[in-house]
């Protein structure tokens, strides 16, 4: 299982967190630019756990410096709270493009970023697709899918970790596990609890 996953998992996390951190980083810059600065507060007055400003069925777009789409991140409505420097989104939609043209999406009922979006959780139905690549070596070509209730990604450390059930799919391989924690750096892949793996051997060419 470690010689097959991480070299998937590697190629998949390369640009995900990058997109998702250019991102979410551009939509905090845009609002603060465009939204009018809010009355003067008392300075006795802490900050309170309340969205200072919103975003409803919107789309932002991150472009190369070529002009070639990056990152498109979608949400059904946005929420950014100043005393947590986060931003929460509802129907949160992720898509990205590697230098190869290979499209990344990633998708959730809720999506929770930091302020720098150096850490980003999808919650509910949380859904990872890399599609396939019609180029390279055939083990890399193959369509992967990773499912589950929750995903909490680290940009830095490139880590990738869910205390719920998972599952993987790579190809017609498929894996499962109770728990999940990858770190590209040293590209290990540990599933917990309930492990169970189905795979199928590759038909040899005659």
């Amino acid at each position: 299982m470690r010689g097959l996953l991480p070299a998937l998992w590697d190629r998949f996390l390369l640009y995900l967190p990058l997109a998702l951190m250019a991102v979410f980083a551009l939509t905090s810059y845009w609002m603060v630019r465009s939204t009018p600065p809010p009355p003067q507060a008392s300075l006795e007055q802490g900050p309170t756990h309340t969205p200072d400003y919103f975003m409803d069925n919107f789309s932002i777009r991150n472009f190369d410096r070529n002009g070639r789409l990056h990152a498109d991140l979608r949400g059904k409505t946005g929420r950014h709270y100043a005393d947590t420097l986060s931003t929460e989104v509802d129907a949160i939609s992720i898509r990205s493009v590697d230098l190869q043209g290979r499209l990344s999406t990633a998708t959730a009922l809720r999506g929770l970023a930091n302020e720098d979006a150096s850490e980003v959780q999808l919650m509910g139905n949380a859904t990872i697709i890399r599609e396939a690549q019609t180029k390279g070596a055939p083990g890399a070509s193959e369509r992967f899918e990773y499912r589950g209730e929750f995903l909490h990604v680290f940009a830095k450390p490139e880590v990738v970790r869910s205390h719920l059930p998972v599952d993987i799919r790579h190809g017609a391989h498929q894996f499962s596990g109770n728990a999940l924690e990858y770190d590209n750096v040293t590209q290990v892949l540990q599933l917990t609890g309930k492990v169970r793996a189905s795979s199928i051997p590759r038909a040899e060419a005659r």
